[in-house]
């Protein structure tokens, strides 16, 4: 079935794909600076894709595994890093004492709260820059996007 004619430049410009990697790298960016500021300037982005998966009780290495997409080898070097910066430990498990369960220290719940932060501050910047309509609108067609896959 083809697209409707006139279908493929009905939205002139860059490829929206090109413009949210765009806009992912500026807010990435933007949060790095103001980490740095802030006493979090070793925090790299590729922790932060753990980093936020981290269970406020905590979580075992295999479930960050599964929902970072990341393999066991990658994500247990990643939470070396962030138990060397002070960020995470791993304790024994509840239920089973050779199992690890990897959990924020109050370095890593500061770090963590400090980002939620700088986050909720960069939104609120484009509320005020754009117009909170806008940014709602952008906000439900991009949920829209993330919840077909």
């Amino acid at each position: 079935m083809s697209a409707p004619e006139g279908a493929a430049d009905a939205v002139p410009g860059p490829p929206l794909p090109s413009l949210l990697t765009g806009v992912k790298d500026r807010t990435s960016r933007l949060l790095h600076e103001r980490m740095a500021d802030e006493g979090f300037g070793d925090l790299r982005y590729k922790h932060g894709e753990i980093f936020r998966l981290i269970d406020d009780e905590g979580s075992r290495l295999t479930d960050l595994a599964d929902r970072s997409g990341v393999t066991k080898q990658g994500v247990g070097e990643m939470i070396g890093e962030l138990e060397q910066l002070g960020c995470l430990e791993r304790v024994p498990a509840p239920d089973d004492r050779r199992a690890k369960i990897i959990r924020l220290t109050a370095r890593g719940r500061a770090g963590r709260l400090a980002a939620a932060r700088i986050l909720g501050d960069i939104e609120r910047d484009w509320v005020l820059r754009f117009g909170r309509d806008r940014v709602i609108a952008l906000r439900h067609v991009l949920e829209g996007v993330v919840s077909e896959s």
